[in-house]
């Protein structure tokens, strides 16, 4: 493989002739069938492929429609350029770049999403987790990183190309017995780092666990070590989606919903207002009406919700921390609230009927079978 150096000139050619593409990075995967085989497609899956690293990632936070310019590509700040799996990097350039093969295959794309698709499984650990950054960054990005669904994501991704769903159909068997593996590790990861409380009952997950003894672990001064009412619900939908769940993802779903139906907080409101200064902020008021919530962090041991700020002292209520971090982090959610009305539902449902499948022509029970 050409290195950086030799490939950097071409790259910033290549971006200074670009133009920019016309439907807008937020709108990639949101697109008809028929417009990823068109030139607008094109342009931007060419503008993507800029961006790739040299490990085979991408960064994050980057409007990938927008061609690199050369200081972007010279410049190798690990918040700027290194490739990571945060905020939806990586998966989401190579669900692009699917549908723009399944719908025009050239060599060109589908090396970058090959090299995407190693990357990936080269970033693994070995217990089954990912870690935010690779190769590794110092700090807390190197803990399993369940955070933003970082991880869920690229389970996700991978399970779907494991399986030969649309538009994955095109990757090779290799490649997809190696995300089969993959996949299963992962799997085997989310049932090892799931708390137990004191007295034994499985519970949640935190946002992201030490990569070596798989404990709960820090992130950043506002991000303890506690049980995540939002992260988890992305645990228990990827878990919901196996199709033959063995008896310990059963039991890992069901403690966990057993937990967010103990943990839901009803009869407060949160809300965003203007204070008296005309300055957005947020709070919880009193209201008997409000639909559940759920915290973002819940303390380990009381399943208390927990507040912290960038002071990193522990507070038991939202108004106690400062408003920046009460205006630029959701430290509410409501996510848990259809898995336990609709998706949960739906799930029992497949499973009781997948128990006991009947014979059209003797009406006698036969076994269900194991899928992957």
């Amino acid at each position: 493989m050409r290195s950086l150096r030799t490939l950097l000139p071409l790259l910033l050619l290549a971006s200074s002739v670009l133009p920019a593409a016309e439907v807008g990075w937020k709108t990639a995967l949101a697109q008809p069938d028929g417009w990823y085989a068109t030139a607008a497609a094109r342009t931007l899956a060419d503008s993507v492929l800029l961006y790739q690293t040299p490990v085979g990632g991408w960064p994050k936070n980057t409007d990938f429609s927008d061609p690199p310019t050369e200081e972007f590509l010279e410049d190798a700040r690990m918040d700027h350029r290194a490739a990571t799996i945060d905020n939806n990097a990586t998966t989401t350039p190579l669900r692009f770049l699917a549908r723009v093969l399944a719908a025009a295959p050239d060599d060109r794309t589908r090396t970058a999403f090959e090299r995407g698709f190693d990357y990936l499984l080269a970033a693994q650990y070995e217990n089954g987790g990912w870690p935010q950054y690779f190769p590794l960054q110092k700090g807390y990005y190197t803990h399993i990183t369940y955070n933003d669904n970082a991880m869920v994501n690229v389970l996700e991704f991978l399970r779907q190309a494991a399986r030969g769903e649309p538009p994955y159909t095109f990757v090779d068997e290799a490649r997809r017995n190696r995300a089969t593996a993959a996949v299963a590790k992962g799997i085997d990861c989310i049932l090892r780092t799931q708390v137990r409380n004191a007295e034994g009952h499985l519970t949640a997950w935190c946002a992201q666990h030490d990569e070596t003894t798989l404990a709960p672990a820090w992130a950043r001064n506002f991000e303890p070590p506690t049980l995540s009412g939002g992260e988890s619900v992305g645990i228990v939908r990827f878990l919901i989606g196996i199709e033959t769940p063995s008896p310990e993802v059963r039991a890992a779903i069901e403690g966990a919903v057993n937990w967010f139906s103990k943990v839901k907080i009803t009869g407060l409101r949160y809300e965003t207002f203007k204070d008296a200064d005309g300055k957005k902020d947020r709070r919880v008021v009193p209201d008997p009406s409000a639909p559940s919530i759920w915290a973002r962090f819940y303390e380990l041991g009381t399943d208390r919700p927990l507040f912290m700020g960038r002071d990193k002292v522990v507070h038991y209520a939202l108004a106690d921390i400062e408003r920046e971090r009460r205006v630029g982090y959701g430290y509410y959610t409501t996510s848990p609230s259809s898995l336990l009305e609709s998706q949960y539902p739906k799930w029992q449902k497949r499973l009781e009927k997948a128990a006991a499948p009947v014979t059209k022509a003797t009406g006698t029970k036969k076994p269900a079978k194991s899928k992957p």
